[in-house]
């Protein structure tokens, strides 16, 4: 068993004792901890100097550089540093759009319907911001795979990046990138730039095999046991990226700012103990995911999204009929299980997620979803627990209705 932290953290009304929410934020990691703790006190040069307390942060930020460059297979000079992957998104989307209207009459940015809003919204910004920048969205198909014909028919000549997630971050489904890469290939002579949202992905699948063929990566620290508003677009090819935070020059001055020597370390060792995890926990946490979904199929009312499709192991997404997700996540609260909806909340009104509207989910089947994630410290014992008290739940509220 891999040595992770205690996780019954005080995100929930009582004390977790049940952790189901790491596709919002993973627990932290002992070793990442560890490796940040030099770098939370005391002096901490400033990596652009000279002196040997600036050496020694630019020594650490490099062999970080490294370790984030091999955990995606690229090469360290196409990694920048961000504050997160909502950064790291939004430099990708809206760095090379503004490379490329600088340089042409029109650019078209395409996106499929199901990105994080941390995609959305920058290239909706830039079309909103400039009357040349236009967004071509790629629908998905009922499991929320990106329809391959629908990204043919959103390509323009003018294309200035293309971005589909690896996989997605409330359903866990895998998305074709190669695929992806070939469709576009084929119809833009010399082929665009393909970015590719990997934060959801990074916990789970082989990173360099996967996004192959992709030219721009995004991931952060917190989803794989990482410290927060700590994550990096990594560029495998040539890409000419504007800096959306221009100025100092840091970062081959696609990234102003001087860099987080502790976040960097940080990310570092959260992905040095993810890749070296990768295949047993794997091969662990599926076994719990087969079981997760045996037993929700029981539930009444109850329905696993995107069943027919290839997802990661550890997210289980589902919908209940006629309940609604605040009762679900409330009654999980009380029993100390901490999950989520596939849902945002804003100004105190319930939206309905974007993803499964793409995949043609009714709204009042949306109404009553619920996201349960793992991850590497997750117990057969725990998973057991929580479906006793999920049963327990939504038949008492059935019971109520």
């Amino acid at each position: 068993m891999p040595d992770w932290p205690g996780h019954r953290v005080a995100a929930c009304t009582v004390t977790a004792e049940l952790y189901f929410d790491h596709a919002a934020s993973a627990p932290r990691r002992d070793e990442v901890a560890e490796a940040m703790e030099p770098w939370q006190h005391g002096v901490v040069g400033n990596p652009s100097g000279s002196h040997r307390a600036a050496r020694r942060a630019r020594r650490a930020i490099e062999d970080a550089r490294d370790e984030v460059a091999s955990f995606v297979g690229a090469d360290p000079g196409g990694v920048i540093f961000t504050a997160g992957g909502t950064e790291s998104c939004h430099l990708a989307v809206v760095g090379v759009a503004s490379h490329h209207r600088r340089h042409h009459e029109s650019t078209t940015i395409v996106v499929s319907r199901i990105e994080h809003h941390a995609i959305l919204d920058a290239a909706e910004m830039m079309a909103r911001d400039f009357a040349t920048v236009r967004v071509r969205y790629v629908e998905v198909d009922g499991d929320g795979v990106v329809d391959l014909d629908s990204l043919r028919d959103a390509l323009e000549p003018d294309t200035a990046v293309v971005s589909v997630m690896a996989a997605n971050n409330e359903t866990g489904v895998r998305q074709p990138l190669d695929g992806v890469s070939s469709v576009t290939n084929a119809h833009i002579p010399g082929g665009t730039v393909l970015h590719t949202d990997a934060v959801a992905a990074a916990p789970w699948l082989h990173l360099p095999m996967v996004t192959a063929t992709m030219d721009m990566i995004s991931i952060c620290a917190h989803k794989i046991g990482g410290p927060v508003n700590s994550g990096a677009l990594i560029l495998r090819n040539s890409v000419d990226v504007d800096a959306v935070m221009p100025g100092g020059g840091q970062e081959r001055g696609r990234r102003g700012g001087t860099v987080d020597v502790a976040a960097a370390v940080g990310l570092a060792a959260a992905v040095r103990a993810t890749a070296r995890e990768l295949t047993e926990v794997n091969d662990r946490v599926v076994d719990y995911q087969n079981k997760l979904i045996s037993a929700l199929c029981f539930l009444p009312g109850a329905a696993v999204t995107a069943l027919g499709a290839n997802r990661v192991p550890g997210t289980v997404h589902v919908t209940f009929e006629g309940l609604a997700s605040d009762e679900l996540l409330f009654l999980l609260d009380q029993e100390g299980v901490c999950a989520s909806a596939a849902a945002s909340c804003s100004s105190g009104a319930a939206e309905s997620s974007h993803v499964l509207a793409a995949m043609g989910v009714s709204p009042e089947r949306a109404r009553g979803s619920l996201r349960i994630s793992m991850g590497g410290e997750t117990t057969e014992a725990e998973v057991d627990a929580l479906i006793g008290i999920l049963s327990t739940v939504v038949y008492r509220l059935r019971a109520e209705a």
